[in-house]
């Protein structure tokens, strides 16, 4: 799984490279993201602009990396292409997540 980490203050932006988040992918995007996390203090926002697809798998990667996230701690997500955000919107996960429209809004949300 290829992604980038940039922290900035007590947020880490992870951005993944990959265009799909499946059953082939979930076990080692969830690892990858949990392990770039450790750097976080308050946020983790996860930057999936390069991200087409994403199945029942990689939801609930992404889920379990919420989960794993210290007491106190978001996960939010930036930059969702229109068929993943109809995933998020179809599995009503998009009320559990802070979504933004693109990458620049979600790292000038901090005071939230």
């Amino acid at each position: 799984m290829e992604l980038a980490t940039k922290q900035s203050g007590g947020t880490v932006t992870v951005t993944i490279a990959e265009n799909r988040i499946d059953s082939a992918a979930a076990v080692t995007f969830k690892d990858a993201v949990r392990a770039a996390a450790q750097e976080a203090d308050d946020r983790v926002v996860l930057d999936l602009g390069a991200v087409d697809f994403v199945d029942s798998s990689g939801l609930g990667a992404i889920i379990a990396v919420m989960k794993a996230l210290p007491a106190g701690m978001r996960l939010d997500l930036a930059s969702l292409r229109p068929p993943v955000e109809k995933v998020f919107r179809l599995t009503r996960m998009d009320s559990v997540f802070r979504i933004y429209p693109d990458l620049e809004t979600a790292q000038a949300d901090i005071a939230q």
